[in-house]
């Protein structure tokens, strides 16, 4: 089993900046790929950034240019920097661990919230 813990998220004034992260814990395979999630209060979850274990990574169009990921395998940790943030970046981010199995761990979620 894999467990991963978020932390990072907090209320933060539109146009400022917050950092995520998320440590990996337990059986961690040796390469896996790793991404960002959030979702709204009845919405569906969708794909905020994500990194391949190879170092692709991949940005929802909205997010681009102000959103980076980035990880550091010795720390099993993927990071979301985030900036320039905008009162519709409100929600609760989750990350995602998916082995190359297409096994797939979340973690529980951190809100954040963009006030106007």
């Amino acid at each position: 089993q894999v467990q991963l813990v978020e932390s990072g998220g907090g209320l933060v004034q539109a146009g400022g900046s917050l950092r995520l992260s998320c440590a990996a814990s337990g059986s961690i395979p040796r390469l896996y790929h790793m991404g960002w999630y959030r979702q709204a209060l009845g919405k569906e979850r969708e794909l905020v950034a994500r990194m391949s274990s190879g170092g692709n990574t991949q940005y929802a169009d909205s997010v681009k240019g102000r959103f980076t990921i980035s990880r550091d395998n010795a720390k099993n940790t993927v990071y979301l920097q985030m900036s320039s943030l905008k009162p519709e970046d409100t929600d609760v981010y989750y990350c995602r661990l998916a082995t190359l199995t297409s096994r797939y761990y979340w973690g529980q979620g951190t809100q954040v919230t963009v006030s106007s």
